[in-house]
């Protein structure tokens, strides 16, 4: 009996202890892919950047001319001394108006080119804050991937788990019922069996809640995700300042905040061209005809006018909008500043999230690989009589543990370097994954 419960022992040393995915299916960087395409943070801040596009394209057209048609018809009624004499009252008249004007804008205080430098910056801006989404999208895209292949991998190994416990207890009650085993060991090896199953419906429950968090991110049920393969470690900066080096000069979200301080400060100087006069070109056609019992000469005239407009007073709002604006520099460059500390707090909190992880790894390892050599010499022991069934079903619960622990631990330091990366805003190009088009800034 002891050789037949050996052998149930001996094929579950054979099960690989890693779920093994099919040649095909889905990669990190397709499903990363589908997240910018799909996900709802990334369309609306995409919908944002094209809005600000058009804002930027109605600040231009200041430069250029405008053209105002008007078209007038309408009845009226003359009552003077000539109608009074001719036709004794009042006549009915049908009028007809129509004026074509062209107006240029000349100077404008600058507000028209302070105009398009802010709008510049606010469509810089929105394709950096775009950028930042896409690259913490991403991260919560990858996040999720690697969830569900952790929990495959776990319920495979609680899978395999199970199955050594039943045909242990199989054989256990087996014994139990010819009279050879002891009550004891069945009772041993059902509370096992008990907890093995438990532990394999909480592992099929975090399969679950994983494959429902992969759909809410990247838009879709999971196919078969396949392990990838970890970003080279020579692409993280080897100290925590280094990544904050890098992380302050390559962060979209970062230098959206500048783009920001650069929209406020264009929009103070739009405000103060209010203290300017204006000057513009202003060509003009009008013609009036009016249908008449009486012959009415046609009212045409035609102009070409250079007028210069200057406000001196309008009770102070000028003054006190400049003063707004200059307040709302100060908001953007505090927001910046904000924004550099956040940064800086993410990074390290990445960084010694990598750097724990990683000093974990080796002492994981070894303890997987310990609590395995002593479940395999315990399970021999076991079958010459020199341990009882509960050592051997103790060592395998700490094998189990021991396991289950080191792949946590691989995945964990797997996504602290992803982590990292999408601090230092270089997570998509790691990947391979192509920015959207509407990311890209001016050459201003």
């Amino acid at each position: 009996m002891r050789a037949a419960i050996l052998a149930a022992w001996a094929c579950f040393l054979t099960l690989t202890p890693y779920c093994v995915a099919p040649a095909h299916g889905e990669t990190l960087q397709q499903a990363v892919a589908q997240a910018l395409k799909t996900n709802p943070d990334v369309l609306v801040d995409l919908a944002r950047r094209n809005a600000t596009g058009e804002g930027l394209e109605q600040s231009r057209a200041g430069y250029l001319p405008r053209i105002d048609l008007t078209l007038g018809r309408g009845r009226q009624h003359s009552d003077n001394a000539t109608t009074q004499a001719t036709y004794g009252g009042s006549i009915g008249q049908i009028s007809y108006e129509r004026s074509l004007t062209l107006t240029q804008m000349l100077f404008d205080g600058y507000a028209t080119s302070n105009e398009v430098e802010r709008n510049i910056a606010r469509t810089d801006s929105a394709s950096l804050k775009l950028e930042a989404t896409s690259e913490q999208v991403a991260l919560r895209a990858v996040e999720a991937y690697l969830e569900v292949l952790r929990n495959q991998e776990i319920l495979a190994l609680t899978q395999d788990n199970l199955v050594v416990h039943q045909r242990t207890y199989d054989q256990i009650k087996l014994r139990a019922a010819s009279g050879v085993g002891r009550k004891a060991d069945l009772d041993q090896i059902e509370a096992r069996l008990a907890l093995a199953r438990s532990n394999l419906t909480a592992a099929q429950a975090n399969l679950k809640v994983a494959e429902i968090n992969y759909r809410l991110v990247i838009g879709s049920k999971p196919s078969v995700p396949i392990r990838p393969n970890p970003p080279d470690p020579s692409l993280i900066p080897k100290t925590p300042e280094a990544a904050i080096k890098l992380a302050l000069a390559n962060n979209p979200l970062l230098k959206s905040a500048q783009a920001d301080i650069d929209a406020a400060n264009a929009q103070y100087q739009v405000a103060k061209s209010v203290m300017y006069p204006t000057l513009s070109l202003e060509i003009g056609a009008n013609n009036n005809t009016l249908v008449s019992p009486v012959d009415v000469t046609p009212d045409s005239s035609r102009s070409a006018m250079v007028r210069l407009r200057y406000n001196l007073f309008k009770g102070s709002a000028d003054t006190a909008h400049i003063a707004e604006t200059s307040y709302l520099v100060q908001e953007a460059e505090a927001a910046m500043q904000r924004t550099e500390r956040q940064l800086e707090q993410s990074v390290r909190l990445s960084w010694n999230a990598y750097t724990s992880s990683r000093e974990r790894l080796p002492f994981l390892s070894k303890h997987a690989e310990a609590s395995r050599m002593t479940r395999d010499a315990y399970v021999m022991q076991f079958s010459m009589g020199q341990r009882t069934l509960l050592d051997v079903l103790d060592t395998e619960n700490e094998a189990f543990t021991a396991s289950s622990n080191y792949l946590n631990g691989q995945y964990v330091e797997l996504f602290a370097r992803y982590r990292v990366l999408a601090d230092i805003g270089l997570l998509l190009d790691t990947l391979g994954v192509h920015h959207l088009a509407e990311t890209k800034v001016s050459d201003r």
